[in-house]
């Protein structure tokens, strides 16, 4: 799948899912799900010098409850979670009507053509693999930015 297909300057949807415009008075939110903490520590580090503000939960429980809340402008799930994994964690996500136009991006130790299928079935836009390519995360962030970031 492009990254392309995320273009709402191009679409003014991505995969099929419009999404929410955000003031450009304010930075983008980005929910990092994540149980290593060195991750979550570099994922913030990285999304922060990228002009974002981040929020974290360590299991698929936390990020339900905080995505509720908070809710983000994107979210970048770990597909392997303790207490609720992050493809269910997810599908409870996309059962919240306010959260169901945010971008889900699942990260994934576990490379394969199965799992991608399966996090896209339960509601992500896209999927990064880990080791996280860092260029590909900050080129997917600029195509996002046109689908959930920019101003309407």
């Amino acid at each position: 799948m492009s990254l392309n297909t995320y273009s709402a300057k191009a679409y003014g949807h991505a995969g099929g899912q419009k999404f929410r415009r955000r003031s450009k008075a304010r930075k983008p939110l980005v929910l990092v799900v994540e149980d290593h903490e060195d991750t979550r520590f570099i994922l913030r580090w990285v999304l922060e010098k990228s002009g974002c503000r981040v929020v974290e939960a360590a299991d698929g429980f936390d990020a339900v409850e905080m995505a509720g809340r908070e809710q983000p402008d994107l979210i970048l799930m770990d597909g392997s979670l303790p207490l609720l994994g992050g493809l269910a964690a997810t599908r409870l996500i996309r059962q919240n009507t306010l959260l169901q136009e945010v971008l889900i991006v699942a990260l994934s130790g576990w490379a394969t053509p199965s799992f991608h299928a399966a996090a896209l079935a339960a509601g992500c836009n896209e999927c990064l693999d880990k080791p996280i390519d860092f260029k590909r995360l900050s080129s997917l962030l600029t195509d996002l930015a046109g689908a959930s970031f920019a101003a309407g």
